[in-house]
């Protein structure tokens, strides 16, 4: 991504003048919302993903409750 690094004021310019050419200034509105919601829709997605519980940390929690009922019955 070192070609990033190398984009100016002029650069990013003309990249919005030929995107506002291929996509037309009415439909804009509607291309940057659409790409809103999709990257709202994939963060909530991400955040879900950490925080549901994987099989490693379920496997974890079993082998814990199993010792410790099992140190209770030894009792």
């Amino acid at each position: 991504m070192g070609f990033l690094r190398d984009l100016g004021g002029w650069h990013l310019l003309i990249i919005l003048v030929i995107i506002v050419l291929l996509f037309g200034a009415t439909r804009l509105p509607a291309v940057s919302k659409s790409i809103g919601q999709s990257v709202r829709i994939f963060r909530r997605e991400v955040k879900t993903m950490k925080d549901e519980p994987t099989a490693e940390d379920e496997a974890a929690a079993e082998r814990k409750t199993a010792s410790s009922t099992a140190a209770d019955d030894k009792k």
